[in-house]
C-alpha cells in the first residue's frame, strides 16, 4: 500500500492557536481526494496521534479536494512540555500513513 504522502500533493500541519493543531491534506485531484477520504480512518489517525478519537475533528472538503484534521495540542504552545512549537512535525507522521 502506498503512503499518503505519495498519493497527495502536500500534507501540511501547523498550530491553530495555543490549544489546537491542524493538518491539511491537499489531494490535488478528485481521484486522490476520494481515495484519501475513503481510505483514511479517523479512528486510525487518532490512534497514531495518541489522541482520543472523539477529540479529533475531521473535515472532508470535496470542492477543494482537501481533508482537514484538527486536534487539541498535547501541551499548550510555548510551555516547557511543548515539543513542537509550530505544529509542523505532524505532517511527516501523517504522510507516512498507508492508504489502501
Amino acid at each position: 500500500m502506498p503512503e499518503l504522502g505519495r498519493i497527495v500533493e502536500k500534507v501540511r500541519s501547523k498550530n491553530a492557536g495555543p490549544f489546537w493543531l491542524t493538518v491539511d491534506i491537499f489531494c490535488g485531484s478528485q481521484d486522490a481526494f476520494v481515495r484519501v477520504r475513503d481510505g483514511l480512518s479517523t479512528s486510525g489517525v487518532a490512534r497514531i496521534l495518541d489522541t482520543p478519537a472523539q477529540t479529533l475533528k475531521r473535515f472532508d472538503i470535496e470542492d477543494l479536494a482537501v481533508v482537514k484534521l484538527s486536534l487539541p495540542r498535547p501541551a499548550v504552545q510555548g510551555t516547557t512540555a511543548d515539543r513542537d512549537m509550530h505544529g509542523a512535525a505532524l505532517a511527516a507522521l501523517i504522510a507516512e500513513i498507508e492508504i489502501p
